[in-house]
């Protein structure tokens, strides 16, 4: 039995990376997608692709009147929201803390903080009416440890772990479920941006520092988010669900105190808008 069949889901930074592949498997799960995004030809792309049962809605996640107008989309559309996946990302500010820009900061909390905020806001008053629901924001293994990117990204990430956990208290008397998804280094035009542009290079890199020896693609941490829009996941809320072979276990050192460090805490200088 399709896991997503009749459900009508929004994916914020939906046209690429994760959120391409997170749409493209509630689809293929029986569900139907809008694919929040800024990215226009990408996102009407893969609308098209995807059928009858995806709609690609312009948005960009700092402004609130664009998440109320895509949630609103798809019910018009599909019928009641059942779930939210709030992903769109930047790496964003980068550099030492000391000399990090106030601008760049403010530009990125609003991206990766402020907007997981409105769409959990506003996916749970549009939730509240049927009883039921499930959100996912994206956080990062930069959310659960330190020294796993750089200063604003990770206590962005710090920040959607923690109001994953609070919004759940307040929202379980509602039926509304959220939790979060932490993914590892991912295969993403996002990492590529941070190297050569080049996924075949990218996937090497994150292979050789996997404790598993394997890459992350963005359809392994789709399935994840699948896992936690269903109903196989209806007794979880507030939950963290970390992919990223054991690297947070202590499986291997942290990246920040061998040879990556300097490329970890000055990601995002080639590329820092682009989205997960």
């Amino acid at each position: 039995m399709a896991r997503m069949k009749d459900q009508c889901v929004v994916v914020t930074g939906g046209a690429s990376g994760i959120g391409e592949a997170t749409a493209r498997a509630i689809v293929e799960e029986g569900g139907a997608v809008v694919i929040a995004d800024l990215q226009e030809e990408r996102g009407h792309a893969l609308a098209g692709e995807l059928g009858e049962r995806a709609l690609f809605h312009h948005t960009d996640v700092t402004r609130e009147s664009d998440i109320i107008a895509a949630i609103a989309l798809a019910q018009d559309r599909y019928g009641p929201l059942g779930g939210m996946v709030n992903n769109a990302g930047i790496v964003g500010a980068v550099g030492s803390i000391m000399d990090t820009d106030v601008a760049a900061f403010d530009h990125t909390m609003a991206i990766l903080s402020r907007a997981v905020f409105l769409g959990i806001k506003h996916a749970a008053r549009a939730m509240r009416a049927q009883g039921k629901g499930s959100i996912v924001s994206l956080a990062s293994t930069a959310g659960v440890v330190g020294g796993q990117g750089p200063h604003v990204y990770t206590m962005a990430k710090h920040g959607v772990v923690g109001l994953t956990r609070s919004a759940a208290c307040e929202l379980s008397r509602l039926g509304i479920r959220v939790n979060a998804v932490a993914p590892g280094g991912t295969v993403t035009p996002m990492t590529d941006a941070l190297g050569d542009n080049n996924p075949a290079s990218t996937a090497q890199f994150i292979a050789q520092n996997s404790p598993l020896g394997i890459a992350c693609m963005p359809e392994d941490i789709a399935r994840g988010i699948l896992f936690l829009l269903s109903d196989e996941t209806r007794y979880m809320t507030g939950h963290t669900l970390v992919i990223d072979a054991g690297l947070t276990t202590g499986a291997v050192p942290p990246p920040f105190f061998s040879q990556q460090a300097d490329l970890l805490l000055h990601a995002g200088l080639r590329g820092s808008d682009n989205a997960k």
